[in-house]
């Protein structure tokens, strides 16, 4: 498990609280620039017929647009800038702790449950500025007989309150899944010498199904994010 270890890089202390900058912080640093570099870079032509690079930057831009439009409708628009930045930190992040000698800081449920608190709390209070006292309604579904409120609130609000919980759960569960099992695997192939020639494809094949996983996982977040704006914007 020490590729989950978080490693001081340059030790930094605020009265008693740590804040040294750490291997899980230069990741995070690194693919917030890598972001940039990919956006700007592939973006730069503006090509009538796009190349490979403006092609995938389209295709990113294009996918989260629609998931935003299908979800929350023309509302969600605002929101753009932010559920892209969240698709694509998190793809990055994935992507790039499938590098042998990387971190994979969205293997950490400090990491993945600081930004599902944050979107937590962003929903609630765009729920709450949009219609005030109304949108407790959220926890009492329309057109429900009222002798069901005593069952159906409880549940409601479990459900609304535990949302931070599955969200960061499910992302930093799959990574560490993942990288175990192609730990584990890696293992076996040195042990076997000659034969991990054999294995090796197996843990080719692993590696592709972690970048597919990784690029869903992010789709994942990306969508319930939408969803949860929904809720928030347009109540049941």
């Amino acid at each position: 498990m020490q590729q989950f270890e978080v490693n001081p890089i340059v030790a930094l202390k605020l009265g008693s609280y740590d804040i040294s900058f750490t291997n899980s912080a230069l990741f995070m640093v690194l693919s917030a620039a890598l972001i940039t570099v990919f956006l700007v870079y592939s973006t730069r032509g503006r090509a009538l017929v796009p190349g490979r690079w403006q092609s995938m930057a389209e295709m990113s831009y294009e996918m989260v647009a629609n998931l935003l439009r299908d979800n929350v409708g023309s509302a969600g628009r605002q929101y753009f800038p932010f559920v892209f930045t969240l698709f694509m930190f998190i793809l990055f992040g994935n992507i790039i702790g499938l590098v042998p000698g990387t971190f994979t800081f969205t293997s950490h449920i400090a990491v993945t449950f600081a930004m599902a608190i944050i979107i937590f709390l962003a929903v609630t209070v765009i729920g709450f500025v949009r219609h005030g006292a109304g949108f407790l309604r959220l926890f009492f579904p329309h057109g429900a007989p009222l002798w069901t409120a005593v069952i159906l609130i409880p549940i409601e609000l479990v459900s609304y309150l535990s949302r931070p919980i599955s969200l960061s759960v499910r992302l930093f569960a799959n990574m560490v899944v993942g990288h175990v099992l192609l730990k584990v695997l890696g293992g076996f192939v040195v042990m076997l010498g000659l034969f991990g020639v054999f294995v090796l494809p197996v843990l080719v094949s692993i590696q592709a199904l972690e970048l597919l996983v990784g690029a869903l996982q992010a789709y994942v977040f990306t969508i319930l994010t939408c969803i949860y704006l929904h809720d928030a914007i347009h109540l049941h």
